[in-house]
Formats: structure tokens, sequence, C-alpha cells
């Protein structure tokens, strides 16, 4: 089901629901210059679909949410965005972000702390963002793909945003999903893809304070965010558990499919049991 929220400033947010709708959520926040397709594997697993409500947003400027002008350097902007999400979901629950998504989770925790959120599990995330940002850290395939991925020329733009395309996985990806992480990258709006990068954002102190139960997910052979920028998260959020997919890429969730969804549920269910 596709449904939609008024977030902050009256933006709609597009969000895919679907599973159990008297169960416990869980939310997706998708990376930059993706949508809420992203998690197409998780929405398609049955144990994923009976166990728990599954709620996936467009972040604003993506997919089928509206493309205001401004609002993407402003943290009370991507708070107010996901908390509208999260009071359709049903709270608490459980808050994934790949990617750019780590930032808006952490953009959340900045301004409304925990509340909420019965536990955050990072996916190839960046929690931070600016020159030398140790949580914003990126790999060789988003560094070469930059600044073209920006253009608003689509011949300068379209061989930068294929490169990183296929650069996302440890190894080459099925054409049809390839194409349409590619396609995905396209639909997003050349100047929302700049905007999302012009911020200087440090997060230490709001990682420091998360006081829910945290994992963070990272493939060691992420090309996109540098592994190291999840090791600094980890570092900082107290009690945080880790798991380190050897061999996989940015996208654990398509490249290691059974393996993500099976830890997520067991991190979810015990969320939801108060383990």
């Amino acid at each position: 089901m596709r449904t939609e929220v008024v977030g902050a400033g009256g933006a709609r947010i597009g969000v895919r629901v679907e599973g159990n709708e008297a169960a416990p959520a869980i939310v997706f926040v998708h990376g930059w210059a993706q949508s809420a397709k992203a998690w197409d594997r998780q929405f398609a697993d049955p144990e994923l679909r009976r166990r728990f409500r599954m709620v996936a947003l467009d972040l604003r400027g993506h997919g089928a949410s509206d493309v205001p002008a401004g609002g993407y350097d402003d943290p009370e902007t991507w708070a107010g965005d996901l908390a509208a999400v999260l009071g359709l979901a049903g709270e608490p629950a459980v808050v994934v972000g790949w990617s750019y998504g780590g930032l808006v989770i952490a953009d959340y925790l900045r301004v409304r702390g925990t509340a909420g959120l019965a536990g955050i599990v990072l996916v190839g995330a960046i929690t931070e963002i600016g020159r030398g940002r140790a949580g914003g850290r990126v790999g060789p395939a988003m560094r070469g793909a930059l600044p073209d991925a920006l253009s608003a020329d689509l011949d300068v733009a379209l061989p930068a945003l294929t490169g990183l395309a296929r650069g996302m996985a440890a190894r080459e990806l099925p054409g049809p999903t390839a194409q349409s992480l590619l396609g995905a990258s396209l639909a997003v709006p050349p100047s929302v893809r700049g905007a999302l990068f012009r911020r200087e954002v440090d997060s230490a102190e709001v990682l420091a304070a998360v006081d829910v139960p945290t994992l963070v997910l990272h493939g060691t052979e992420d090309a996109v965010v540098d592994v190291t920028a999840g090791e600094y998260a980890a570092g900082k959020i107290p009690g945080c558990a880790t798991r380190w997919w050897e061999g996989v890429g940015h996208l654990p969730f398509v490249e290691a499919a059974s393996e993500f969804d099976a830890t997520l549920l067991r991190f979810a269910g015990e969320r939801a049991t108060g383990a």
C-alpha cells in the first residue's frame, strides 16, 4: 500500500506500508538519491511481513514525495519528516537507516532524542557530513562520482551515476537491480542531489547520547560509505552492537539479503519483547 503523511513545512512524504498492521513497526530510511523501493527484498520477506508492520518512506525530494525548494540542510526538517512517518507507523518503532538515511536518523536524534524509537539499525550509514568528518567518510565509488553526479547536464551526470550504481555492490549486480538503482538516482532532481551534500554536521554528542539498543551493520567492501564511518558511529554509541559482513559492499540488504533479514528479525524481535 502507498500512502503519504505531512512532514515538516507541509511537505507530502510518500510512504510504503505493508505487513502485519497489528504488529510493532520497522521504519526504513533509504539513502541519497534512492527511494523506498530499495527495501524490496525486505518487504517480500514472509517472516518480516508476518511479525512486523513494514514502513518505508521516500525522503523529501525523492520517489513519490514532494520536492520542496529548501530545508535539505536543516535537521528540524528531517526530524519533522521522520516524526510524521513514525506517527503513522506506530511508536515505539525500530528505525533502519541506510547510507544517508543514517544522517536523517542522526538529525532526528539531534532534535527529538530517542522519543518514539525502540531501536536503531545503521546500515552502511553516515551519521555526519562535511570535509574531515569521520562519521561521513566515503569510499572510492562515491568520491569518483562527485561532483559530476550532482550536475544538471545529463551527459555529465549519467556516467557518474552509472558508475556509482555499479560500485554499490562488491560483486556485479543483476541488470534489473543495477538499473533500478540508477533509475532512482536519475529521478531525483539535480538540485536535490546537490542540496543534500551542502551541509556540515558533527554528530559526536548526538551519538553519545543514544539510549536505545543500536546495531551497526556494514560491508567490509563498501566503496560508497567507508567502513570506518560505521566504526566511528559504533564507537560513539553506548553499548552499540556491530556486524561486519566480509566481502559485502554498500548493499548488505541486497547482497546478503537472507542474512540481513535474519539479523533484522532477531534485533527487532528482541525490541518487541523488551529483551
